[in-house]
């Protein structure tokens, strides 16, 4: 008889930190939906995006490709299927992919792989924040605040936009059509801002009870001067009146967490009602982290593992239960286990390897890369990690090199410590063997600087798109 054949689901969050799991540690966040995913599949403990920003992650989660190899670097240049995508390779091979929910492309309208999309969100009227491209010099003066938006208890139309979200996709999973093999993308915006949720989530978190965030700056913290000048320019903390209000927010945010689980967990019931879970290989995941306040930012951006590490789950046939792995990974990884988990070869093109092949051993040693090109940076940030070793650089500012064993945080700067010179100068030539950060640099700037004058340059530039979240469809 022949082999039956096998379904891919993925699911997607939005701004998820690594941490903000149950499975994972967290000692207030509820997510008892990812636990029981996490508790038939792998958990991979170190996983990163490879850019700290929407439309960047995404479109390289799409083509299987770095960013700078794919050249969508911000949150105005978004992915619209000029190079292909794992969608059309699924295609080619006879497999329809249907998207629900996020993809933060141009539009609905360009072929970027899927055969239909499904309460698809995209970048506000095809342009974005192109006042975020303006980074060649950064304007002196800061950008106006209100990135955050609201906060506290209510029901936001993001919320109604994932309940739709997790309706659709239960739709979908009961009408499957159980004699070939499918693939669905589900992905929600939560727990990205604005941090509005539903009481009864919010009655879990109780905002007194909530930490403050450890890093701030101040005389026990001075950030580097690559996010110092982030932050004169764009300071979402600003847009707090009182550390009550952070308290709050913090609640809200872990509140997201588990509204959106519940979301996830509906999908994952409708999954096993369809008798069709074992042979689906499921996969969970974020696009990337949230600051949550740490070092004064809120939102993503930075290199720091709140913002570049992410949560990874893989469950389904064949797959370990309740594993844990400590092999660094990316979302580029996820790309080429879809098209592996289906029985296809991976595109030539992508860089990254297959979990259903990572997952087999433990390899603290592999490396993973992030890079940064958005959004109130005057210039790129590049990352290297491995398990023990995370290396950041900034053509225009000195690098940062920290032990994560030692250091979890990321507090301590060891790179113009001469006892580590020889990791420093290890991660540095393994990161420019991926590319030429000053290189780099200069075509996002260039690409950017032209997409400005195509709105009238950078007075008018500065003028076009929203200042926080795209909106969601109504």
């Amino acid at each position: 008889m022949p082999e039956p054949h096998r379904n891919v689901l993925v699911i997607m969050t939005d701004e998820q930190q690594a941490s903000a799991l149950s499975c994972a540690g967290h000692p207030l966040v509820r997510t008892p939906n990812l636990d029981r995913l996490a508790a038939r599949g792998v958990r991979f403990e170190n996983a990163y995006t490879p850019s700290p920003i929407c439309v960047p992650a995404r479109a390289a989660f799409a083509t299987g490709r770095y960013v700078h190899q794919c050249g969508y670097w911000d949150n105005a240049l978004a992915y619209d299927g000029a190079l292909p995508s794992w969608g059309h390779v699924l295609q080619n091979a006879g497999i329809a992919p249907v998207s629900i929910g996020k993809l933060h492309y141009r539009n609905g309208s360009d072929d970027t792989g899927f055969v239909r999309q499904i309460e698809p969100l995209h970048i506000l009227d095809g342009v974005g924040q192109v006042w975020g491209s303006v980074r060649d010099p950064l304007p002196a003066r800061p950008a106006p605040p209100g990135m955050i938006g609201g906060i506290g208890a209510g029901e936001s139309k993001y919320n109604r936009y994932d309940s739709r979200v997790a309706t659709e996709t239960v739709a979908a999973l009961h009408a499957t059509d159980q004699s070939k093999p499918w693939a669905l993308f589900a992905s929600f915006v939560a727990p990205h801002f604005p941090l509005i949720v539903p009481q009864r989530y919010l009655d879990m978190y109780p905002p007194e009870d909530m930490p403050l965030p450890a890093l701030r700056p101040g005389p026990g913290y001075q950030p580097h001067p690559w996010l110092a000048r982030m932050s004169a320019y764009h300071d979402p903390d600003a847009d707090f009146a009182s550390d009550d209000e952070r308290r709050l927010a913090v609640a809200c945010y872990y509140a997201l967490c588990s509204f959106v689980d519940d979301q996830i967990g509906r999908i994952l019931d409708a999954l096993d009602a369809s008798g069709q879970a074992g042979r689906t290989t499921v996969i969970f995941t974020s696009d990337h982290g949230e600051t949550l306040g740490e070092r004064g930012r809120w939102g993503k951006s930075v290199l720091y593992g709140e913002s570049t590490r992410i949560p990874m789950i893989l469950a389904g046939p064949g797959i370990a239960k309740g594993a844990c792995n400590v092999t660094p990974v990316s979302l580029l990884d996820v790309t080429p286990t879809i098209t592996d988990a289906l029985g296809l070869p991976p595109d030539p093109a992508w860089v990254g390897t297959s979990l259903l092949t990572v997952m087999r051993h433990q390899d603290p040693a592999r490396q993973v890369f992030s890079e940064y090109h958005a959004v109130a940076s005057d210039c790129g940030g590049f990352m290297l990690a491995d398990a023990r070793w995370k290396y950041h650089e900034y053509p225009d500012y000195p690098p940062e090199l920290f032990d994560l064993e030692s250091d979890p945080r990321e507090c301590r700067n060891l790179a113009a410590d001469p006892a580590h010179a020889d990791v420093r100068e290890q991660f540095r030539a393994a990161l420019h063997r991926i590319c030429d950060p000053v290189a780099t640099d200069r075509a996002a700037k260039d690409r950017q600087n032209a997409l400005v004058m195509t709105f009238g340059g950078v007075e008018e530039a500065l003028q076009v798109g929203p200042k926080g979240a795209s909106p969601a469809p109504s």
